[in-house]
């Protein structure tokens, strides 16, 4: 029964939940998709084979593809951009050419990473042969290139405020738009469902915390309901700042 809380927010109770929510259908298909988009895309080659295998759900996919795709990604994440290169050349021979930018990204990563290893010279040969084409064609691109090229004034790279093109982190991001496009490229999504659907979630919950007071999932690898008065001393930004 729904009850009114000194907030004058109405306050439903975790029973009455659980059964509003069991009158929504889910067809457990669905959810064995949503599940196979995600171990596809995210290339969790050996977890897509068995959850097939264990569901019966046929894919359209080749998860021989999945492995090829996560070498390259590998690559891309360890700092060897040539090899990379070669192997999505090999799988795709016309991808880097009707992509000029995504051939830029992976250029200036290779810039970065000649750089990080202190070959300056090498680095400045490499920007006036290879990238700076690029920048002439796609004027856009020209800030990106000065930017990096920047990151040669500094003696000590790591603590140079251009810094933040060193970390994991810019490595992860070239290697996530180059899986992206590999996968546009054989007609998949570019980007998992699952983590739309949880910052729906965070979002919806957001909207909800304005009206009542109700069981909300505070923790999304949990994904446990807690009741009204849990939630409400919970953290309500939690759900929001957590990521798969």
């Amino acid at each position: 029964m729904t009850a009114s809380s000194s907030s004058g927010k109405p306050t439903i109770g975790l029973d009455e939940w659980e059964s509003k929510m069991a009158e929504v259908p889910i067809a457990k298909s669905d959810l064995n998709r949503l599940i196979m988009n995600y171990l596809v895309i995210e290339g969790y080659k050996d977890a897509a084979e068995k959850f097939s295998e264990e569901s019966g759900l046929t894919h359209s996919v080749d998860l021989g593809s999945i492995e090829e795709r996560m070498q390259i990604r590998f690559a891309v994440q360890s700092g060897d951009i040539r090899g990379a290169i070669e192997r999505v050349n090999d799988l795709n021979p016309d991808l880097l050419d009707t992509d000029p930018r995504l051939y830029f990204r992976l250029q200036q990563q290779q810039l970065i990473e000649l750089i990080r290893q202190g070959r300056a010279e090498e680095a400045l040969a490499f920007a006036q042969d290879e990238l700076a084409p690029h920048g002439e064609e796609h004027p856009e691109l020209l800030r990106e290139l000065e930017k990096t090229m920047a990151l040669l004034a500094f003696d000590a790279l790591e603590g140079s405020p251009l810094a933040d093109l060193l970390d994991f982190s810019h490595r992860q991001k070239t290697a996530n738009e180059l899986n992206a496009a590999l996968l546009a490229a054989h007609s998949q999504p570019r980007e998992p469902k699952l983590p739309a659907l949880l910052q729906l979630l965070a979002w919806t919950q957001e909207k909800l915390d304005e009206k009542a007071n109700y069981p909300r999932i505070n923790n999304i690898v949990s994904a446990v309901l807690e009741p009204p008065a849990a939630a409400a001393t919970g953290d309500g930004a939690s759900t929001a700042s957590q990521r798969p």
